[in-house]
């Protein structure tokens, strides 16, 4: 079956950025950033090359250009879940919550379980006191069986939020 020229496009804007996958792997965020601004140089047009650079960004706590990064990605690709997601994470971590909740649920509106948006909209909507939507957005992610700790995290806040606590923000 042949590919289409958009998957084909796809499938190279992948291979261009396989050895940054492995160096973000590795645990070498400094490598990856210097060889993904190489490749913004080159392609332009690659939104997985702002995606981890997003990602490496963020791995070393620069969050402003961790967010540039990530919204550059969506911006040439509204459709890509992963960065769709994570700017919502990074949103929420720079504490522009309602930002947070409208990348998550443009996330959500893609994919209506992607677990990051439901963490990052149900955090979001914690930290600012909204205790049904924080609710009814943290029980839909633990429903996707998380991994341990978000999904320590987001019964926490649930059991906060049940017990009268409010606002409630956890980095």
């Amino acid at each position: 079956m042949a590919l289409t020229p958009e998957d084909q496009l796809d499938s190279a804007h992948w291979d261009a950025v396989e050895e940054v996958s492995e160096l973000l792997q590795e645990g070498q965020p400094q490598q990856a950033l210097y060889l993904l601004r190489d490749k913004a140089r080159s392609d332009p047009r690659n939104p997985y090359v702002y995606y981890f650079m997003g990602v490496a960004f963020y791995e070393i706590g620069r969050l402003e250009e961790a967010r540039d990064a990530f919204q550059a990605a969506v911006k040439l690709e509204p459709r890509y879940l992963g960065a769709r997601g994570s700017l919502a994470q990074v949103l929420r971590r720079l504490r522009d919550f309602r930002g947070a909740i409208a990348e998550g649920k443009k996330a959500l509106a893609l994919k209506n379980d992607d677990p990051d948006a439901l963490h990052a909209v149900g955090m979001a909507y914690a930290a600012l006191g909204q205790r049904a939507d924080a609710a009814r957005h943290l029980e839909a992610f633990l429903r996707v069986h998380p991994e341990y700790e978000a999904g320590q995290e987001a019964q926490l806040i649930l059991h906060l939020l049940q017990t009268g606590h409010g606002p409630v923000e956890i980095g």
